[in-house]
């Protein structure tokens, strides 16, 4: 079977469901610098710029600089930078399956080999937009990195050796400067990358025109991204997809429908740069992005911890699973739209801004092309909880004076699923009707010592809880959350866990084995 490639799409048969590129976007001019091949920028950042140009909208490509060592860029080479992304979810309550030939790349360089290249792209006026996702460790501050260097060791050296080309090419001029967006998860990437980029012109004895320059004539735009990217599809997935496509491609991804690339300016300038985002609802432009933030944290990932060990514990090994239970379904819905959703309403997020959003997490949990398996959200489970859920929790008791059931529920059975020992390896394990089950989790002893010591759910709650030092709320103080926790671990070692509408009945967890 022939290799994906312009000449390869000259050849082909265009098939219905897929969509490939007009021949006009090999000719567009390159206006994107972006550090990192990796499945979330080509299935994220990427995916915006490829639609907007079909568009007519943004009109420029990508330069790629491969940072790492491993693998090489002969695969872009040979398939002049296309790939396919495949789609693969659901969306408004329908089953989306889609396939597209992504033409944004126009070329890939090697920082290792390639890197007078790369500093070659700075000359270019046309050249506007800096992306990267390095992983959270490649924003970080690297002592005696050189910005002579060929090329210099670290993410942000990188960044300041092209923006020092920039200057020298540019003369400095006012107009001269980047839009910059880093896509690496944490908080206020761009406002520590802008950070250490001076800290490290300031090491490397740069001028203070040259540092002024960085700091005013350039935009480091914080930025949210959220879309699973699992990757390649693989085994008879990939076979079927190939004999659709007719090509095979070492580059295909796929992901989940949902998309978002919240990116934080202000700045009219900026927008207009960045008119890729005109293109797809899934580019947001916003003043503030802790909204976002705030969203995703609460209503996905809270809503997952919430519902980890429950569902567990009730005999759903992966996530879609149990949204297509419909008991189980409904108890995770009317959590996060009744207790959740309106714990996190605030001047900034209104309650149907807070329910459509649900409505997305939703989607996403149903999709029957990824399996997410409970255990593996379970992974650091205790701090999880700490900074997913009791927040709010405590926002909860701002609005309503009764404890919230569903999330009391979710707590119980996270303390049930950590009644666990430490395994030789440093992970806890359980047992569950006669398995094992096993979890990573460094605070797990928080927990699990507990039952050691009390056996009396009531009085477990309330050791549990009473280290106010970790959980940093006090949780007594919040008129009846902890017996209604009790309430419901007691049910948990009685009667099992869910079983309403099952054919199935769960038995209660077993003693360790």
């Amino acid at each position: 079977m022939q290799i994906l490639s312009r000449n390869t799409l000259n050849n082909l048969e265009h098939k219905k469901g897929i969509e490939y590129p007009e021949e006009n976007i090999f000719s567009l001019p390159e206006k994107v610098l972006q550090f990192g091949t990796g499945v979330l920028l080509r299935g994220l950042p990427d995916y915006f710029i490829d639609k907007a140009n079909r568009s007519g909208i943004f009109n420029g490509r990508i330069v790629i600089v491969k940072s790492t060592s491993s693998g090489g860029t002969d695969a872009f080479t040979i398939q002049d930078g296309l790939y396919t992304h495949v789609i693969r979810g659901v969306e408004n309550g329908k089953q989306v399956d889609k396939m597209i030939v992504n033409s944004s790349v126009s070329r890939v360089l090697a920082a290792n080999t390639d890197w007078s290249d790369v500093l070659a792209c700075a000359a270019d006026p046309g050249l506007k937009v800096i992306i990267s996702n390095t992983t959270e460790v490649g924003i970080s501050f690297l002592s005696g990195d050189r910005i002579d260097a060929h090329p210099p060791r670290s993410f942000p050296g990188k960044l300041l050796a092209f923006l020092w080309e920039r200057f020298k090419s540019s003369g400095g001029s006012a107009d001269s400067g980047f839009v910059i967006i880093p896509t690496e998860l944490i908080p206020d990437n761009a406002t520590k990358l802008r950070d250490i980029v001076v800290a490290l012109a300031r090491e490397n004895n740069c001028s203070e025109a040259f540092v002024s320059w960085i700091t005013s004539n350039n935009f480091f735009c914080n930025s949210l991204v959220d879309r699973i990217v699992p990757g390649k599809l693989t085994g008879n997935d990939l076979a079927e997809a190939e004999e659709k496509l007719g090509y095979k491609d070492d580059l295909l991804i796929m992901s989940e429908v949902f998309r978002l690339w919240a990116i934080e300016c202000t700045s009219p300038e900026v927008k207009k740069i960045l008119s890729f985002s005109q293109a797809d609802e899934g580019v947001v432009l916003t003043d503030d992005l802790e909204k976002f933030r705030e969203l995703k944290l609460r209503l996905l990932n809270g809503t997952h911890t919430l519902s980890c060990a429950y569902a567990f514990l009730s005999g759903f090994e992966t996530v879609g699973d149990a949204m297509h239970d419909e008991a189980m379904g409904r108890f995770i819905t009317r959590m996060a739209i009744d207790e959740i959703a309106p714990a996190i309403v605030s001047e900034k997020i209104a309650y149907q801004e807070a329910c459509t959003f649900a409505a997305s997490v939703f989607d996403r949990f149903r999709n029957p092309f990824l399996e997410h398996k409970w255990l593996s959200i379970a992974a650091q489970y205790t701090s999880k909880v700490k900074m997913r859920v009791l927040p709010v929790l405590v926002n909860h008791y701002k609005h309503a004076s009764k404890p919230p059931v569903h999330i009391a529920t979710g707590i119980a059975a996270y303390l049930l699923l950590l009644r666990v020992k430490q395994c030789e390896d440093g992970r806890y394990a359980g047992a569950l009707n006669g398995n094992n089950y096993y979890l990573q989790d460094d605070d797990a002893e928080i927990v699990s010592s507990e039952w050691r010591e009390n056996k009396e759910p009531r009085k477990l709650v309330r050791a549990v809880f009473s280290k106010v030092d970790y959980w940093k709320v006090d949780l007594e103080a919040l008129p009846g959350f902890l017996d209604t926790v009790s309430d419901q671990l007691e049910l948990l070692l009685e009667k099992g866990a869910f079983s309403e509408n099952r054919n199935r009945k769960m038995e209660p967890i077993t003693e360790l084995i």
